[in-house]
């Protein structure tokens, strides 16, 4: 369209150019008007053969396929923006469930140092109770000693004493200073 119009102000303008250059009257100069002529008679030609169809015709499918690249273009930027939202959904899907793994380990990780307290209390308990054990049996195994002493001692002296011997006061005497050894 833009072709057709800059064809038509030159061909109605061209006279007047032709014109300025001689002192003769445009419509006058049988060059002009025959120059005119002919492009009007081949501009008409070029109708008739469908020239001007072609030349629109192609300008047209050139509009149309720009047009259809520009549609593409449209497409695939949506296309671009979805997919991008997707990746920024699937981003945000991953941090979430990596936050969800870090407070299932936390927790996990509690759990098993509550359970590690606990059993090394019960470990400690268990000791503290074995210790005991051992010093209650040294304690009961230490009294029987010093009952044994005691009871040994009191029968020496019990035997000194029967036996009439010359010695008794000083037999008991010893026999008494043994039984408070060994029961300090």
């Amino acid at each position: 369209m833009r072709l057709a119009l800059t064809t038509a102000l030159f061909v109605s303008t061209a006279p007047y150019a032709a014109a300025a250059d001689a002192n003769v009257a445009w419509y006058a100069d049988p060059t002009t008007n025959a120059a005119f002529a002919a492009l009007v008679a081949f501009l008409i030609l070029v109708w008739y053969v469908g020239g001007f169809k072609f030349i629109f015709g192609a300008l047209d499918q050139r509009a149309q396929n720009i047009r259809d690249q520009i549609d593409e273009a449209q497409q695939l930027r949506e296309e671009a923006t979805r997919l991008m939202a997707e990746a920024e959904q699937k981003a945000k899907e991953a941090d979430q469930a990596a936050d969800e793994i870090i407070k299932r380990a936390k927790a996990d990780a509690e759990a098993l140092m509550d359970d590690a307290r606990k059993e090394l209390a019960a470990k400690v308990a268990r000791r503290e109770a074995q210790a005991e054990q051992r010093i209650a049996r040294a304690e009961d195994e230490a009294m029987a000693d010093v009952k044994r002493a005691a009871a040994d001692a009191a029968t020496n002296a019990v035997k000194s004493l029967l036996s009439g011997s010359s010695h008794q006061s000083e037999s008991f005497d010893a026999a008494l200073a043994e039984v408070k050894a060994k029961l300090s």
